[in-house]
């Protein structure tokens, strides 16, 4: 009798109008969360320049090994960020990444995070390593393709976002830390 009562449930299933979403053929787009963890993005700074400083901070964060930076230095001439360095080699391996986000929270100046993006499903294994032109933002109305030198002003102005406003000094001052007593002060060892 127990079987038959199993096989009369998936005889009464058999005729139940599915839930299944049809994506990507002819049903909606998948809207995601505001937070939602996708497709990494390299962004730059409002005259062009990226980010990217190449401090490698990204790929030593990464459990899964899937990010890969190279750090090259910037000079007169050929000025990729306002720094000293830049990201010369970038690669992320999405047949590793677990999208985990501990890369975004690694980045010392804000250059990587994380899209909306989920579609990355592709034919080939070698197709799903993003190179740096693959990650990159794409250049908005007014932005200059590096390399070019400094557009925003100072130094500061990069990294702070403010408008230049001549000899004011710009840095937060920190309440001390107040010095610890008894058992808890030093190392204990």
């Amino acid at each position: 009798m127990g079987a038959l009562s199993g096989f009369w449930i998936t005889f009464q299933t058999m005729f139940r109008k599915t839930f299944t979403q049809d994506y990507p053929r002819g049903g909606k787009a998948k809207i995601t969360a505001p937070r939602f963890h996708g497709r990494h993005q390299l962004n730059r700074w409002p005259d062009g320049l990226e980010k990217c400083v190449g401090c490698e901070l990204c790929a030593w964060a990464c459990p899964a090994d899937a990010i890969f930076v190279e750090g090259g230095m910037n000079t007169d001439t050929e000025r990729y960020s306002p720094g000293e360095r830049y990201g010369k080699v970038y690669q992320i391996n999405y047949l590793r990444c677990v999208f985990c986000g501990l890369c975004i929270e690694a980045c010392p100046v804000r250059a990587l995070t994380m899209t909306n993006e989920f579609r990355l499903a592709d034919r080939s294994r070698t197709s799903l390593i993003y190179t740096k032109q693959d990650l990159l933002a794409p250049l908005a109305p007014g932005q200059v393709a590096p390399p070019h030198p400094r557009l925003l002003g100072t130094e500061d102005d990069y990294y702070t976002g403010l408008p230049d406003v001549g000899d004011v000094d710009r840095r937060v001052s920190v309440p001390a830390r107040p010095a610890a007593h008894g058992a808890d002060a030093g190392w204990a060892g």
